[in-house]
C-alpha cells in the first residue's frame, strides 16, 4: 500500500487571554468576527471560558478566545495572528476600525503578495489583515504602503515594484509552481 504525504489545512486558531469580555469585544467589533457558541469548558479540571468567532458560515469556528493566560507574561507568545479580507476597500475598513478600538500604532506595507496592515489587540499580539495581490516576489520583502491612495495607484504602484525585483512572477504562475511542488513530494 502506498503512502501518501498528510495535507493538513489550519482552520482555526485559540488564543488563551486574560480578560475574555475586552477581547471578545474587540474581535467582533474591530475585526467583525461573529461569535457562534461560548461557554465554560465542561471538564472541571480544565475550568476555562471559551468563545468560538468565525465569519464563515460554513465553519463553526476560525477563531477561539479561552481564559487562562497568565497575568505575568510580559510578551505576546504568538508572533502574529494574520487575518485574510477580500479586497483594500476592506482592508481599509478594518484599518480604520481599529484606530476607533484604540489599538495603538497601525502599519501599513506591501510585501509584493501582500498588502498588510499591522497592529495590536488589547493583550499586545500582533494582528496582521491582508489582501492578496496578484504578483508574488521572493519573502521576507517589505515596503511602505499607503492605503490613502487610490485602488488604481496602490495596484500601479506594487506592479511596477514587484516587476523590478528578482524572482517577479504572476501569483498564478506561482500557484502552480507550489501545486507542482506539493504534488512531486507527496
Amino acid at each position: 500500500m502506498a503512502s501518501r504525504k498528510p495535507s493538513p489545512r489550519l482552520t482555526h486558531f485559540a488564543l488563551f487571554v486574560e480578560d475574555l469580555a475586552r477581547m471578545q469585544d474587540f474581535y467582533t467589533g474591530a475585526m467583525g468576527l461573529t461569535v457562534t457558541d461560548q461557554g465554560s469548558f465542561p471538564d472541571p479540571d480544565v475550568p476555562v471560558d471559551m468563545v468560538f468567532m468565525s465569519n464563515d458560515p460554513a465553519e463553526h469556528h476560525q477563531f477561539v478566545l479561552v481564559t487562562g493566560r497568565p497575568g505575568d507574561v510580559p510578551f505576546a507568545l504568538n508572533q502574529q495572528l494574520s487575518f485574510v479580507v477580500s479586497d483594500l476597500d476592506e482592508l481599509r475598513a478594518i484599518r480604520d476600525a481599529a484606530a476607533g478600538a484604540n489599538a495603538g500604532e497601525i502599519w501599513e506595507r506591501s510585501h509584493g503578495n501582500a498588502w498588510s496592515v499591522y497592529f495590536h489587540d488589547p493583550e499586545q499580539n500582533l494582528i496582521e489583515i491582508y489582501v492578496h495581490t496578484p504578483w508574488h516576489v521572493p519573502q521576507p520583502h517589505r515596503t511602505d504602503l499607503d492605503l490613502d491612495q487610490s485602488n488604481d495607484e496602490i495596484y500601479r504602484a506594487t506592479e511596477a515594484h514587484c516587476r523590478s525585483n528578482t524572482g517577479f512572477m504572476t501569483a498564478a504562475e506561482r500557484e502552480a509552481e507550489m501545486a507542482g511542488m506539493m504534488a512531486s513530494s507527496r
